[in-house]
């Protein structure tokens, strides 16, 4: 049966049909627009083109925000005008078929351990490393949402005690300090530093920023500077990584986002910072780390793959109830 994933970001829907493999079948995408009732507008219109040209079976829906326990109402959205929104009836109601409302990063994790480099695990991390830190996790086979539905905020976990503000409220979380921007912010210091860091300021002071292509090209060079930038942020993650290992246990640790695609400069260091963080290293087992692989589409896939298991569930718990299937 074929599902619709919906993802949602600050600008642009992207939207796809989604075979029960993870195979996207067609994709449609549009500018994500500023008035929340024509975003949702937006959204219908894109179920009704794609399943004028498939069967559709559910809807999927990633956002980033807080959703309650339900996956009913969105309590808060960091970058549309969402404030305890009833999203899941107001979409049913628009798109009249089931939908299932997830954070964006757990469908992207979602997505990685059902088709991606999550595929034969039972217990896996996913960071996401962007603009911010993102996160999800899978525990025994199961997505974790916690008692109020905001479980995985690993991005915001107190990682320097009174450090950076972070946007979250706080100070000192780890998305200050193994994101892209923290790399950014690393890099530039390393460039005002000069020494090692000259041909870091020659990048970024002709772009503003070191670009990441220019960012891989230092790296490959061996330029000691971009090393040594990669070398804090991936520290931190690893450090990080410890604690989830401690708490969690997972077997797997997946990277995904733009800073993943440093590819080993960023994962070997961060596999150090891990070892050198994890209790009672030596004499018990570790998780692997691997980078994710489904790229951009990870969330569009995982969110359209859980909405086809809980229409699903809900069928299969109706029937058993006697629900369905009277005559």
């Amino acid at each position: 049966m074929l599902n619709v994933g919906i993802d949602i970001g600050g600008t642009k829907i992207a939207g796809g049909v989604v075979a029960p493999d993870g195979r996207i079948l067609e994709r449609l995408r549009v500018p994500t627009p500023t008035d929340t009732d024509a975003l949702a507008r937006a959204v219908a219109d894109m179920v009704a083109e794609l399943a004028a040209r498939h069967e559709v079976n559910a809807v999927g829906v990633a956002a980033a925000g807080y959703i309650d326990r339900s996956r009913s109402v969105m309590l808060h959205a960091p970058n549309i005008d969402w404030h305890n929104a009833p999203l899941r009836a107001q979409f049913e109601a628009l798109i009249g078929r089931p939908v299932t409302l997830e954070n964006d990063a757990n469908a992207a994790g979602w997505g990685e351990y059902r088709f991606g480099a999550g595929r034969g695990s039972t217990d896996m991390v996913m960071v996401t490393l962007g603009t911010g830190v993102g996160g999800a996790v899978i525990t025994d086979g199961h997505l974790l949402i916690g008692a109020n539905g905001s479980a995985a905020e690993l991005g915001h976990l107190r990682f320097v005690r009174g450090g950076r503000p972070c946007g979250c409220g706080q100070n000192g979380c780890l998305e200050q300090y193994a994101s892209g921007r923290a790399l950014q912010r690393e890099l530039s210091d390393i460039a005002d530093a000069g020494g090692v860091g000259a041909r870091v300021a020659a990048r970024r002071n002709a772009a503003g920023i070191v670009p990441g292509a220019d960012l891989a090209l230092l790296l490959d060079e061996g330029d000691e500077g971009a090393l040594e930038a990669v070398r804090r942020v991936a520290t931190a993650l690893g450090e990080a990584c410890g604690a989830f290992q401690a708490v969690l246990d997972p077997d797997l640790i997946v990277v995904g986002g733009g800073v993943a695609g440093l590819g080993d400069a960023l994962l070997e260091p961060t596999r150090l910072a891990y070892d050198t963080s994890l209790p009672g290293f030596g004499e018990r087992p570790t998780a692997r780390f691997v980078t994710a692989s489904l790229g951009n589409d990870a969330g569009l896939v995982g969110v359209a793959d859980l909405a086809g298991l809980r229409s699903t569930a809900e069928v299969a718990a109706a029937s058993a109830a006697g629900g369905l299937g009277r005559r």
